[in-house]
């Protein structure tokens, strides 16, 4: 038996053992019938929940990297901005606060509902991206975005968190690849709409990078209103769902080895139980190796294609930046579902981190723009679908509720926390050699690295599970004890 499929004892075939499992709705259809309802329930599912929520990631994505397109819009000039220094300071006080804020969003999720903690973030940040546009100097733009840092904090961690709530462990990659890949269609639209915006320059006395800021704010408060009625509760609150399809929610959780449909309380003992786990301190280190390159990626793409020399207006930079976004989001679809499929997320991160090394040894290595343009699409292609995948990989391997979201909070805070690095790497252009080759050395050795040391810990730890190694631990203990031990559980088998 591979070492990353469940054991043949599987609770599918044995409703009666496992603890809390509510009756059956379906028990009177044929298994033909019964997968069809859970196949209308899974759509159902997916169109009601996903489109929404990456509409709103791709909003915040935007917010926070279009003061890279602002940058070429002669943000810098008009607020007498001392470069590189103060600029890269106004990106780094976004990540401080960000990551300061991270870890507990997802706590505070979880005790205000999404309904209501989803909308109110995205009206705060809203409010402070709108401010951004009447800024007159730099006290005012760190001040900004000082903000719009601790109001973004809850989304990303949020939404993955709450979507692994609602879906299999093996159908979560493809919806969160689906959620990330907002991300970098942002590229894509934030390159086309401020290419657009900017020719705003001078309309009520501000320039071209205020309007890129007021009306993206105004765009992300209006949406966040709609987010009231449009974001809905865990499975056991969700009013969009019938009495029956939530006990087949909480079932198929159940019986996929989750106890994530249940109502906890918060204890302190789920802090405790993350900060002990390995698999998260391995798990902050894979992912600071993709989400600094990420950031870095993001907020200077625009200033690095404009040093390519090909770029004779400020418009046409924005817009030769849209291509390697839309490639990346593309991949990063087809790396969740293949990862999904073959339950191999380490081999994906390991394969596709190469592509983005090669992809930034290009740009460190050629002066030709042509081969330069080439490495951004590389260098795309090898980030992006290493951040939901990743995350994925997590929330796949992390039984328990609160310990689900405490671990994903500390990941991704620490991963945006390095994005402080990626705001003060690029700083001698043309060549940006330093930036390049600190965006290698955290993809070789964080992302690559700690991809391939994961993957072999938890394909040994598997087989130790297989071999009835890890029986002792549920020696003398109640089916609820046993539950309550999460993924350390001898028959819980972690996706490698």
């Amino acid at each position: 038996m591979s070492d990353i499929e469940k054991p043949s004892t599987s609770h599918d075939s044995q409703d009666g053992h496992v603890e809390g499992l509510p009756p059956d709705p379906d028990a009177h259809l044929s298994e033909e019938e019964k997968e069809k309802v859970d196949r209308k329930l899974l759509w159902r599912l997916d169109w009601i929940l996903i489109p929404w929520l990456c509409i709103l990631y791709l909003l915040a994505f935007l917010d926070r990297t279009n003061i890279g397109n602002a940058k070429v819009a002669h943000l810098t000039d008009d607020l007498h901005l001392r470069l590189p220094d103060q600029y890269n300071e106004t990106l780094t006080i976004f990540f401080i606060s960000y990551s300061i804020f991270e870890p507990v969003t997802n706590v505070l999720l979880k005790k205000m509902r999404p309904s209501v903690f989803i909308p109110v973030i995205m009206i705060l940040w809203g409010a402070a991206m709108l401010g951004t546009g009447f800024v007159y100097n730099y006290s005012g733009l760190m001040a900004a975005r000082w903000f719009l840092g601790l109001a973004e904090a809850g989304l990303f961690p949020g939404v993955n968190y709450y979507l692994s709530c609602w879906y299999k462990r093996s159908e979560f990659g493809v919806r969160a690849a689906i959620f990330f890949s907002a991300a970098a269609l942002s590229g894509s639209f934030g390159g086309l709409l401020a290419a657009a915006i900017e020719l705003m320059d001078g309309i009520g006395n501000r320039p071209g990078w205020a309007w890129i800021f007021i009306l993206e704010g105004l765009l992300t408060i209006v949406f966040a209103v709609a987010s009231f009625w449009m974001v809905h509760d865990f499975p056991d609150q969700a009013r969009f769902l019938s009495e029956a399809d939530r006990v087949r929610v909480v079932r198929r959780l159940k019986l996929d080895q989750q106890s994530s449909a249940e109502h906890e309380e918060w204890k302190m003992s789920y802090l405790y139980a993350g900060l002990k786990d390995w698999k998260m301190w391995l798990g902050m280190i894979i992912y600071m190796g993709c989400d600094m390159p990420l950031y870095a990626f993001s907020l200077f793409l625009p200033s690095i294609i404009q040093e390519l020399g090909w770029s004779t207006t400020t418009v046409r930079s924005q817009l030769l930046s849209v291509p390697p976004y839309a490639a990346a989001a593309v991949l990063t679809v087809v790396i969740g579902f293949v990862a999904d499929r073959t339950r191999q997320r380490g081999l994906c991160n390991i394969v596709v981190s190469s592509v983005g090394i090669a992809g930034f040894l290009m740009l460190l290595a050629s002066a030709d723009p042509r081969i330069k343009y080439a490495g951004t699409f590389l260098g795309a292609l090898g980030i992006y679908p290493c951040i939901s995948n990743t995350i994925s990989w997590m929330a796949n391997n992390i039984e328990g509720v609160y310990k689900r979201g405490v671990v994903l909070g500390f990941v991704i805070g620490w991963g945006n926390l390095n994005g402080v690095v990626s705001s003060n790497i690029y700083f001698n252009g043309p060549r940006y050699l330093e930036g390049h080759g600190i965006i290698v050395a955290y993809m070789a050795l964080f992302l690559f690295g700690g991809s391939l040391l994961m993957t072999i810990l938890l394909r040994i730890e598997n087989k130790n599970r297989l071999q009835g190694k890890r029986d002792y631990l549920i020696e003398g203990k109640t089916a609820k004890e046993i539950e309550a031990l999460g993924d350390h559980r001898p028959d819980f088998i972690y996706t490698v």
